[in-house]
């Protein structure tokens, strides 16, 4: 008997063969999503040759998709925000890659700078807006792929009332009117 212990492992662990699962090759899970977008964030050729900037609208590139996936990047400029809105019927995790974003909600503002991620849930709503002096860049994964952006407007009660917008995206780059945050 081993003093240091009482649990003994005859033979090499790695044979046994129900402990060992093949890597999946798309994720499947939340936990597996966020990791995609910190493997995406914490390299920077993947994206950084693609961001451009907009004084119009936001910009914004679809970076990769999969079954029942899609990952965005965005561009903010100073003043640009998405308006309030959710995300239908599809989850997602937020990066901010570079430069510092607020999200509204109505419990209140968060800043979101480089590095900080949020997961959330279908039928989160929020407004993200850039209200700092410097250019913004944020990677968006939604799962299952953002189909419908319903935007909200406040009422006089402070409710947020929603109306449907379809996401079409026209190929691979366009403008905010069709991609959340």
């Amino acid at each position: 008997m081993n003093s240091d212990s009482d649990l003994q492992i005859a033979g090499d662990i790695l044979e046994v063969p129900h402990l060992l699962q093949a890597p999946r090759e798309h994720p499947a899970t939340v936990a597996e999503f966020v990791g995609l977008a910190r493997s995406l964030a914490g390299d920077r050729s993947q994206w950084e040759h693609l961001v451009r900037y907009d004084a119009t609208t936001r910009w914004y590139h679809r970076l990769r998709t999969g079954p029942d996936y899609e990952v965005w990047l965005l561009s903010w400029v100073p003043g640009q925000g998405s308006g309030l809105h959710d995300h239908g019927r599809s989850s997602g995790v937020l990066t901010v890659l570079d430069g510092v974003l607020t999200e509204r909600t109505e419990r209140g503002k968060r800043v979101l700078a480089a590095g900080t991620q949020r997961v959330f849930a279908p039928g989160y709503a929020h407004e993200v807006v850039n209200d700092a002096l410097e250019p913004a860049v944020s990677l968006h994964v939604y799962f299952p792929g953002l189909t419908e952006m319903p935007m909200h407007s406040e009422s006089r009660s402070g409710s947020a009332l929603a109306s449907a917008v379809a996401c079409t995206p026209v190929g691979a780059q366009g403008h905010a009117d069709t991609v959340g945050a």
